[in-house]
């Protein structure tokens, strides 16, 4: 049941008066205040008991307050779950106000050697699209995948990989080692098996589980 504000029965004058007993606000508070307000202001329980051990000042103020704060019957619910929204907005707020936490995973599971250098000066970003040649083998050689013609010419066919760098689309030690190169650069990744594919390795690729791979890389275009 929705809770209804009532008329005050006394001024502020009139209050102060000492004709008017501690007894009749009391019962005004217990007959309009929610449980909580009573509970607070020590006003719950027989109204002459209530009356010896609160002095007028603080049941006038507590009179006072009941409009201001407004809760009387039926508002406990209402103020329960108010709170709890407020919380829970608390909860969110602290979460966002929450620095990231930053876990240190150790060394990079890759190392690079540059083969020709790039431009130096363009580096992709995060989300950017890249566009590479490359040669992937195992540490005994087989080469697993290729883009780059192995004929004696060493002619180019078919289309660099293009892939979107930085966002997980290929495996880590590519997403990270790319982030460093510079358009027009040639590099040696070698990629242990962490930031490669792990304990599952690769069989369609024919790549063994716990396989470091190396790969040159030659990064050709950034968009």
């Amino acid at each position: 049941m929705a809770a209804t504000e009532p008329q005050r029965e006394w001024s502020e004058e009139q209050l102060k008066k000492d004709d008017l007993p501690k007894k009749d606000i009391i019962k005004f508070l217990q007959d309009h205040g929610s449980e909580s307000f009573l509970a607070e202001h020590k006003l719950q329980g027989n109204i002459k008991n209530v009356a010896k051990t609160a002095n007028k000042d603080q049941i006038v103020a507590a009179y006072n307050q009941i409009f201001q704060c407004k809760r009387f019957k039926g508002t406990d619910t209402i103020m329960k779950v108010t709170e709890q929204v407020k919380n829970v907005k608390l909860d969110e707020d602290a979460k966002e106000a929450k620095p990231e936490e930053i876990i240190d995973e150790g060394p990079p599971k890759y190392t690079k050697s540059i083969l020709k250098k790039g431009d130096r000066v363009t580096f992709p970003k995060k989300g950017d699209t890249v566009h590479c040649w490359y040669t992937g083998s195992l540490e005994n050689g087989t080469v697993f995948d290729t883009n780059v013609s192995t004929s004696l010419k060493k002619k180019k066919v078919g289309r660099p990989l293009s892939f979107k760098v930085g966002l997980g689309r290929v495996i880590r030690g590519w997403d990270e080692g790319v982030l460093t190169m510079t358009k027009g650069e040639k590099a040696r990744l070698e990629i242990e098996s962490e930031w490669a594919y792990g304990r599952k390795g690769q069989p369609d690729a024919k790549i063994p589980p716990n396989a470091k791979l190396i790969f040159e890389v030659e990064l050709v275009d950034i968009d």
